[in-house]
């Protein structure tokens, strides 16, 4: 601890310090605490410390070397040694690992006032990183757990997590700590859905990674413990806003992902395997030169225009409704024609052209190439004009 700096006081009883890899809360009075962790998680009322570390860095260590490392292999020794090197008891430690940066975190503190002048206060910090393990509910698992081993199914990219803890100034009954965790979960869900974040394992949206964790205090008192931590109550809802605030700055700064760096056609077109470098290879053969390298020196202006991330996105959300069952299937190619001839319009800025996009798009069959050569012809089509000519290299 004596490498620690004092970061906050949120409230008395509550301490947080930031040293070498490592975020942690000092838990000056009695807290009941609720954790994923492994080890000292679950239900706890004996706990000291909830810390957050970094055990590794994302990119050395995706798929199977997870296995083979301490963490999984002999998680009891690894906390041990983690707790022991930056001065916690590991016997009064709830313990989160992640390969985000702990100086990335996320910080936020809401705070609604009660009666008798005083405050229901929540505070959280989130460590967060999505680049290559979010996930949605519901996707293909990567390994099966049977008496205590975990053996995998599949390869996967397993870095990447976020990993919260959440602190409550006032008491919370057992239940509502639960619920507490569900509205958590539902902040964050909601806040990926509005970042447009990737499933990397599925064409869908992300709701998670698939090793996120969270721990969440809650500082004992005099008075009646709070029952409700939904979304009709207050508790809920500062709480929602604490995650989704503290979720959305750690993700601005591990992994830059803003609403201005999404606001990019390649970055939404990832879940489809469409990203930058697969979609200018796949939209070569619609394009000829010198309207290809056009368009690639040009890239982050063009495709990130509002008006084609208006239209792509309205484009994408067709395809989700398809996959969701509400879109038929027997209407899906008719919608998506018109939604690519709008994507067209959006580039050229030619809308009078939009039956003649529909027409000259009309023979293609297959969503994602549909998409492809609509993008190609609004492109050609916004040079296409009388004031401006080019000459394609000659054979």
């Amino acid at each position: 601890m004596e490498r620690a700096l004092k970061l906050k006081e949120p409230y008395e009883g509550l301490e947080i310090f930031r040293g070498e890899k490592v975020i942690f809360a000092r838990l000056l009075k009695p807290h009941l605490v609720i954790s994923t962790c492994r080890q000292n998680g679950g239900l706890r009322e004996d706990l000291a410390f909830v810390a957050n570390h970094q055990a590794c860095e994302p990119r050395p260590c995706p798929g199977k070397e997870h296995r083979d490392c301490l963490a999984v292999k002999n998680p009891a020794l690894y906390h041990r040694l983690v707790c022991e090197y930056h001065g916690l008891p590991p016997e009064k430690t709830a313990l989160l690992g992640t390969a985000a940066n702990m100086t990335l975190a996320g910080f936020s503190k809401k705070e609604f006032p009660l009666p008798g002048q005083e405050i229901l206060l929540v505070f959280g910090i989130a460590t967060a990183g999505v680049e290559t393990n979010a996930g949605r509910a519901g996707d293909p698992a990567s390994v099966l757990e049977w008496e205590g081993r975990f053996h995998p199914l599949e390869e996967g990219p397993f870095s990447g997590t976020i990993n919260i803890m959440l602190f409550v100034n006032q008491e919370l009954a057992p239940a509502a700590l639960v619920r507490a965790v569900k509205m958590a979960t539902e902040a964050k869900t909601a806040l990926l859905q509005e970042l447009n974040i990737a499933s990397r394992y599925s064409p869908g949206l992300a709701t998670g990674t698939g090793t996120d964790q969270i721990a969440i205090a809650s500082l004992k008192t005099n008075h009646t413990p709070l029952r409700g931590a939904g979304k009709h109550v207050k508790l809920g809802e500062l709480l929602a806003r604490v995650v989704k605030e503290s979720v959305r700055e750690a993700l601005a700064r591990q992994n830059k992902i803003t609403p201005e760096t999404v606001r990019y056609v390649p970055r939404l077109l990832e879940r489809f395997g469409l990203g930058e470098e697969k979609l200018f290879t796949r939209l070569r053969p619609y394009l000829e030169e010198p309207l290809f390298t056009w368009l690639f020196q040009n890239r982050r202006a063009v495709l990130s225009d509002t008006a084609l991330v208006a239209s792509v996105l309205a484009y994408i959300h067709l395809l989700d409704q398809h996959f969701w069952e509400i879109l038929p299937a027997d209407h899906l190619l008719e919608s998506l024609l018109l939604q690519a001839a709008l994507i067209s319009s959006s580039l050229s800025g030619k809308v009078s052209a939009i039956p003649s996009y529909r027409e000259k798009l009309s023979r293609l069959q297959d969503p994602l190439e549909l998409l492809l050569a609509a993008l190609a012809l609004g492109f050609r089509e916004k040079w296409s004009v009388p004031y401006y000519q080019f000459e394609p290299p000659k054979p």
